[in-house]
């Protein structure tokens, strides 16, 4: 989002030419004159050609304007460098055209043809940085660039761009509300998005510009629940809130049904006379009712928004933890939302704001659920070092929680508050003893003792409070407390607090044939000092009058006409107008005496004793952790709760089709899919979570070329913390193709050192990449022959592994995802790809024949047998989809025990993996004879990358460090499509998405065999018909994210060739192109 205007301007740096500025520096010395010349020195080194001086005065500059300095007469200077070719120049730039271009406008419009360009920038955060600043410039007129600018973006192949996209929204829909048709479609096209990055941004951006539109949030609702956890916080509040309302509207109450249930079979069992009156047609509607509401069964997706939210309880931050304790109190069965408890009261060990925030909604809760916090009644006891804010919601909590069992505790904590020097919290305790009093009838006598011993307290607040709460108690039971009343009368010499003035003049009129001699001396005192009374006093003594006239007229007769007089002529209208009033009622006139007759029933008339209620009483319908239950009033852009649906909406919107290639599985896979969602949904959490730690593992992998470039050090100071924390999440898939092409460089070099030495297990695994990119290229004849020898079984082999093999390459046992299609492996030739496109791959004797692949890199040494120490390992990648996980590549590994002992005890121990790398270990090979040999499969997860997979292999004496290193064509599994819709897909991937490179094809490459050869034995794809004899096809998916790759080879008769990627992912298309051109002029 834009960085608002939130400094003040009027410090001192933002005085205005010619005025006087004041030093900030001590040693400045005090005042002097802001000239023409005032930051002269930064628009000479803006004005330079060295990009140097440029940085260091765009630092300076963006230095100024984080201390609320007024940096804006430079716009002019600043906006010319927008299209300098130094990144981190360009990059501050652009942080101060956010913050001053809606100032400027004039002049950032000047500029406007270089942001457009700055959309095209091959660097993510430039790109994003211009979508931002061209949103910041707040003109109509150039609407149409912003919409056009937000569409691209939110095509752009980098999730932080997307993001920014997502941002844009609702700046351009606040400028021109008319785009709403066309915004809600890009907020489409965004929700559909994988990346977690872009999910909280984009959910935001739904909310301020379409919530109404429920129907957008069907097809995503069970990937936002999968995705939750891995979103950022902030992402986290705002996608769990909508999802709060959405349930409200899509699922049935747990608690209504309930409750409705209970309230039947109560009335079914202990049925009334009066309903028994109604007749037979009542009772039966009822019956028929009962059942119909009886069966309640949670949908799926509700549970799975209850399942997903839960481990959110624990996160560190305390607005994560309050949505989730919201989205439970208003959506989970009253036996589930307990778990929220625990959570919230150890929020109350943070800072004071989060504790008050907090205990709003915990007194809120209690109110209904007031079982939940029993428990923890200890942890709501008051601190002294508590502010008083904090203190009286305690107060109020515990309050909540006093029941018949606590009573005693509770009462001798409040017997300690009353002493704190905390006058606030004195009368908030006493207003509390005396709700305890109400609710808890058994306590109230003893409570009332202890009110009335207050009342000889010195502190006059303390009495005044007490005051207040013994006249609402002695409403409840007034003709037990005659002595009560008395000693009040005595207190009015004393108390001078106008409320409890006022409440003991209420009580004795209000029950003055209790204390009938009393009442007229103390309406005597009052009309001595009724000129000098505050008003709430003034009216209750006119009360008083009126009431003691009615009753005893003799002895008040004249002291009433005396305080009616003086209230005729006060200067509160309020009191004259009672006055007058009553004086009509009380002495009626000879014209008009209607209402006289009924005047003691007026005055005198019975009254309810008051229900003294918690404050938080109704605050539950406003959605809990909002703004508006805070200040308890609906706050701008307040959303309702909806209230449940009587009849829950059609679950199937919420279905997502299935790809055709998932059908042709066999039988026992036909019934899994007839299973409820429930597996259909954790089939989608896998490509979904894995999907979203793409960037963070990219940013993981970046982390050391961002340290090596020092500009990009130097510009973080400078940027805000928002864009900090998104360049470290991005920045990665930038660099990352540099640094894994230097990589690929160096094991090159490696070649003849890998093949001779194995000293150590690093030297190992850096031959075994090496060998790696040296054995692509091999002949077909080597291939088959390497093939043969990892198919073979020693007769030895007495050992388990050798039918474990068989069951896990069995693909009965894998279970495909249910969003990114994984094709079965690679073939050979076109015929045979329409062959299998139909088949279906139930006979376990074709996984070692029909479903072999070509086998793109021969047996890799993993640990050799002098490391190992007797014990060898090599390992292939079989490219068999792998049966534990679909996202995983399969990795075949052969061990050979050489030496004269047998090996026992071989696992896989810890393992140190980049960030989203995850491997699934082989089963335990318990001994391994001498001589011996056996397979085992596993499988990693390299999360698109080609960064090596380091863990440990064991035995039970020995550990022995090992890694693999995938080559990019091993990320991937072949796809099978149409020509038609591989042009289809291809025109989806234009633009950045395509990388194209010129080759020559040496005479031994020119047969269709030996090219489709080289280019299936280089990467797992998947050959695509092609009309023309000259031009070859092939696709496949990324096993993790399911990024289609598309590899086009345009074959000329003179050998020119032309090689076309067409991917999302640019790293692993440049890298694949570069691997292609290598096995094909080879």
């Amino acid at each position: 989002m834009s960085a608002a205007p939130a400094y003040s301007e009027d410090k001192g740096g933002s005085a205005g030419p010619g005025e006087p500025e004041y030093g900030h520096d001590p040693a400045s010395g005090g005042i002097f004159s802001s000239d023409y010349k005032r930051h002269d020195d930064l628009k000479e080194m803006l004005d330079t050609n060295k990009d140097s001086l440029k940085l260091e005065a765009m630092k300076r500059i963006v230095a100024m304007i984080a201390r609320g300095k007024n940096a804006s007469d430079l716009f002019p200077a600043v906006v010319k460098n927008v299209a300098c070719k130094n990144i981190e120049v360009k990059k501050l730039v652009y942080v101060y055209l956010v913050r001053y271009a809606e100032e400027q406008q004039d002049l950032a419009l000047l500029s406007i043809s270089t942001f457009q360009r700055g959309l095209k920038d091959p660097n993510q955060l430039i790109r994003a940085s211009a979508l931002r600043v061209l949103s910041s410039i707040r003109v109509p007129i150039i609407v149409p660039i912003m919409m056009l600018a937000i569409k691209e973006a939110a095509s752009d192949m980098s999730p932080y761009v997307r993001k920014t996209a997502a941002h844009a929204i609702p700046k351009l829909y606040s400028l021109d509300s008319d785009q709403k048709d066309q915004l809600i479609e890009v907020i489409e096209k965004l929700l559909a998005d994988k990346t977690t990055l872009v999910a909280g941004s984009v959910v935001m951006a739904f909310e301020e510009v379409c919530p109404e539109r429920i129907d957008l949030i069907h097809k995503n609702y069970r990937k936002l629940c999968n995705l939750l956890i891995d979103v950022e916080e902030w992402g986290q509040v705002v996608i769990i809130s909508m999802l709060t309302r959405y349930a409200r509207t899509q699922f049935l109450s747990p608690t209504q049904n309930e409750s409705l249930l209970e309230e039947n079979a109560e009335k079914a069992f202990y049925g009334s006379e009066e309903e028994e009156a109604k007749g037979a047609g009542s009772e039966d509607a009822a019956a028929a009712a009962l059942p119909a509401r009886k069966p309640y069964v949670m949908d799926p997706d509700h549970r799975l928004l209850l399942r997903n939210t839960k481990p959110l309880l624990q996160s560190r931050s305390a607005a994560v933890v309050m949505a989730v304790a919201q989205l439970y109190f208003h959506l989970a069965p009253k036996a589930e939302v307990g778990v929220i408890a625990k959570a919230l009261v150890r929020l109350l060990r943070s800072h004071s704001e989060v504790q008050y925030v907090v205990l709003q909604n915990v007194a809120t809760m209690s109110i209904k659920r007031r079982g939940m916090f029993e428990p923890y009644l200890k942890s709501f006891y008051i601190r002294s070092t508590d502010p008083t804010q904090i203190k009286i919601l305690k107060l109020e909590v515990l309050t909540n929680l006093a029941n018949e069992t606590n009573i005693p505790t509770v009462l001798r904590e409040f017997q300690t508050y009353i002493r704190s020097m905390d006058k606030d919290f004195v009368a908030a305790t006493i207003q509390a003893i005396g709700r305890c009093a109400t609710n808890i009838g058994r306590v109230r006598d003893t409570c009332l003792n202890g009110l009335v011993q207050l009342l000889s307290n010195r502190d006059e607040l303390v009495v005044a409070e007490s005051v207040v709460v013994i006249k609402k108690l002695l409403q409840m039971q007034p003709a037990q407390h005659g002595e009560i009343i008395k000693h009040l009368a005595k207190l009015t010499d004393n108390i001078q607090v106008p409320m409890a003035r006022a409440s003991i003049l209420w009580l004795i009129g209000e029950y003055c044939e209790h204390v009938p001699r009393i009442a007229p001396d103390v309406l005597r005192k009052m009309a001595k000092s009724f000129t000098t009374e505050e008003d709430i006093v003034k009216l209750q003594v006119i009360n008083l009058a009126a009431k003691l006239y009615l009753t005893n007229s003799k002895q008040t007769k004249l002291l009433t006409q005396y305080v009616l007089s003086l209230a005729k002529y006060d200067q509160n209208y309020d009191i004259r107008d009672r006055a007058r009033f009553t004086r009509q009622l009380i002495v009626p006139s000879e014209q008009g005496g209607a209402l006289s007759r009924h005047a003691k029933k007026l005055f005198l008339a019975p009254k309810p004793a008051p229900v003294l209620e918690s404050s938080f009483k109704d605050r539950d319908h406003f959605q809990l952790g909002s703004l508006s239950h805070l200040l308890n009033a609906k706050a701008t852009g307040y959303q309702e709760l909806p209230d449940w649906p009587e009849e829950a909406p059609d679950p199937s919107v919420r279905n997502v089709e299935v790809p055709e290639w998932t059908k042709c599985s066999n039988r026992e896979k036909r019934k899994e899919k007839e299973k409820p969602f429930y597996s259909d949904s954790e089939g989608e959490s896998g490509p979904t979570e894995s999907a979203d730690s793409d960037p963070e593992s990219e940013s993981e992998s970046d982390s050391k070329s961002s340290s090596e470039s020092g500009s990009g050090e130097s510009s973080s100071e400078s940027d805000n913390e928002d864009q900090d924390e998104d360049e470290e999440k991005v920045r990665g898939s930038e660099s990352e193709q540099s640094e894994e092409d230097g990589e690929k460089r160096k094991t090159k070099k490696k070649v003849p050192e890998g093949k001779g030495e194995a000293s150590s297990s690093d030297e190992g695994s850096d031959s075994s990449s090496s060998s790696s990119e040296s054995e692509m290229t091999s002949e077909s004849e080597e291939e088959q022959l390497e093939r043969a020898s990892w198919r073979k079984t020693p007769p030895s082999s007495k050992s388990a592994p050798a039918p474990k093999e068989i069951s896990l390459l069995d693909l009965e046992d894998f279970n495909p995802p249910s969003v990114q299609p994984v094709s079965p492996p690679a073939i050979v030739s076109t015929s045979l790809a329409a062959d299998l496109e139909g088949l279906t791959l139930t006979d376990s004797t074709l996984v070692p024949s029909l479903l072999s692949p070509v086998s793109g890199v021969g047996r890799q040494e993993l640990l050799h047998r002098v490391a190992g120490e007797g014990l060898a390992v090599d390992y292939t990648f079989s490219r068999q989809p792998f049966s534990g996980d679909p996202h995983m590549v399969s990795v075949h590994i052969h061990f050979s025990n050489s030496s004269d002992t047998p090996i026992k005890g071989l696992h896989l121990g810890t393992s140190k993996l980049p960030a989203g790398i995850s491997i699934q270990e082989f089963p335990e090979i318990e001994s391994l004879a001498p001589g011996e040999s056996a397979t085992a499969v596993m499988g990693i997860n390299f999360c698109d990358s080609t960064q090596a997979a380091n863990f440990q292999l064991c035995t039970q004496t020995r550990q022995f460090y090992v890694s693999i290193q995938p080559p990019v064509g091993e990320l991937m599994a072949p796809v099978f499509m149409s020509e038609n819709e591989f042009k289809k897909e291809q025109g989806k991937l234009m633009g950045m998405n395509e990388i194209t490179e010129k080759l020559m094809l040496p005479d031994t490459c020119r047969s269709d065999h030996i090219v489709v050869q080289k280019v299936t034995t280089t990467a797992n794809l998947g050959r695509v018909p092609c009309g023309t004899s000259d031009e070859y096809r092939f696709a496949g998916r990324t096993l993790t994210s399911g990024s289609l790759v598309l590899l086009t080879l345009d074959a000329r008769p003179a050998g020119a060739a032309q090689l076309t990627v067409n991917s999302e992912k640019m790293v692993i298309g440049t890298m694949l192109v570069k691997d292609v051109i290598q096995a094909l002029t080879q």
